[in-house]
C-alpha cells in the first residue's frame, strides 16, 4: 500500500465520522475540494461507492459502512501498536539476548542482571554462557561480554569494563611429582590444561626477555572448554593452568594451588561489553549496559584486575 492510500483512508474515516466534508476538511487542514477528490480516488481504486453526497449531508453506502468498520479496526490496531512501542521506548521493556563468559558471567554478572529484571518487570532476558567468541549478528545476540583483545569491527560498539589478570598455577601434589618451572622454556616439560583453542596451536600470553607480552606455544594434555572445569583439573593435580586471579584467589590463599612464573604471566587482559552499532540504543539494552558499567565500577568489582 502506497503512502497516499493511507491518507485516503484517513480522510474517508474523518468524513464518515463527521458526516460532513466541510467539518472533516477543517479538522484535517484541507480544502473541501481536495478532500472530495481524495475520496473519489479511494472509491475509484476500490471500485465501489462509499458515500452518498447531498447538499445538506453525507451518509454511508452499505459498502461504505462495512469498509468504515474495517478501517476503524485497523486504525485501532495501529494506535495500540504505536502506544505500546512508545511505552517501550521510554522504559526498559522487551527481551534482551546476552552472551556472557561462562564462569565469570555466572558468578559476578548474572546475579546483578537478575536484580535488574526485578526492578523492571517488563524487561526479559535470554542469557547464554560461553567462553567462545559468538557472532552477534549471526547468532541474534544483542550484547556480549568478552574477555581478550578485540579485532576492529566497524559494525560493533565496545565499552571497556575492566581487566583480568591471569596466573599460571598448579597443585602442590602436581609440583611434588613434576617440579617447579623456573623459566618459560621449562613449560615444555610440563602438562598444561587449556581452554578450547581458537587456532590450531595452543599458547599462553607470556612476557618475552624484552618484557613484551606475546603468545608462547605450550604442550597441552587436556583441552577443556569451561573455565571452572579447568580450575577443577588444576586442583586435581592434572597439570598447570593459566587462569584469572578472581577464579583462583581463594585457592592460592589456602595453598590448594601455587602460582609460578609470576613475573612472566603476562599483561592484564581487557574485558568489554560489545553490541551492534545502531543509531539509537533501545532503553532495554541501555539498561543492561548501564548496569554492567555500574557493576564494573563498584569498589569490590571483579572486573578490576586482581
Amino acid at each position: 500500500m502506497v503512502k497516499n492510500q493511507f491518507f485516503e483512508i484517513r480522510n474517508f474515516v474523518s468524513v464518515a465520522q463527521a458526516g460532513s466534508f466541510t467539518v472533516a476538511a477543517q479538522a484535517l487542514g484541507m480544502t473541501g475540494s481536495a478532500l472530495s477528490k481524495s475520496i473519489l480516488r479511494l472509491e475509484a481504486r476500490l471500485g465501489t461507492k462509499l458515500l452518498h453526497r447531498t447538499t445538506r449531508r453525507v451518509s454511508l453506502t452499505n459498502d461504505g459502512d462495512s469498509y468504515l468498520t474495517d478501517c476503524q479496526n485497523a486504525m485501532a490496531i495501529l494506535d495500540e501498536a504505536e502506544s505500546r512501542l512508545g511505552s517501550e521506548q521510554r522504559v526498559p521493556a522487551g527481551r534482551v539476548r546476552i552472551d556472557l563468559p561462562s564462569a565469570f558471567g555466572r558468578r559476578y554478572i548474572l546475579p546483578s542482571l537478575l536484580e535488574l529484571s526485578k526492578e523492571h518487570q517488563q524487561l526479559d532476558l535470554s542469557i547464554t554462557f560461553s567462553d567462545r567468541t559468538v557472532d552477534l549478528m549471526g547468532d541474534g545476540i544483542d550484547l556480549a561480554v568478552r574477555v581478550g583483545h578485540l579485532d576492529d569491527n566497524v559494525d560493533l560498539v565496545a565499552r571497556r569494563l575492566g581487566e583480568q589478570r591471569r596466573v599460571i598455577c598448579g597443585s602442590p601434589a602436581y609440583f611434588a611429582q613434576r617440579g617447579f618451572p623456573l623459566i618459560k622454556e621449562d613449560l615444555q616439560q610440563h602438562s598444561c590444561v587449556t581452554g578450547w583453542p581458537m587456532t590450531l596451536r595452543h599458547s599462553w600470553l607470556l612476557k618475552s626477555h624484552e618484557g613484551v607480552t606475546e603468545p608462547y606455544e605450550i604442550p597441552v594434555r587436556h583441552e577443556i572448554g569451561d573455565c571452572e572445569a579447568i580450575l577443577s583439573a588444576a586442583l586435581a593435580g592434572c597439570g598447570l593452568a593459566q587462569v584469572p586471579t578472581w577464579l583462583v584467589e581463594e585457592h592460592l590463599q589456602s595453598g590448594a594451588l601455587v602460582s609460578v612464573l609470576d613475573e612472566l604471566a603476562g599483561d592484564d587482559v581487557p574485558m568489554h561489553a560489545i553490541w551492534i552499532k545502531t543509531p539509537y540504543i533501545q532503553p532495554k539494552l541501555r539498561a543492561v549496559i548501564d548496569r554492567l558499567i555500574h557493576l564494573s565500577s563498584a569498589p569490590d568489582s571483579k572486573f578490576i584486575a586482581g
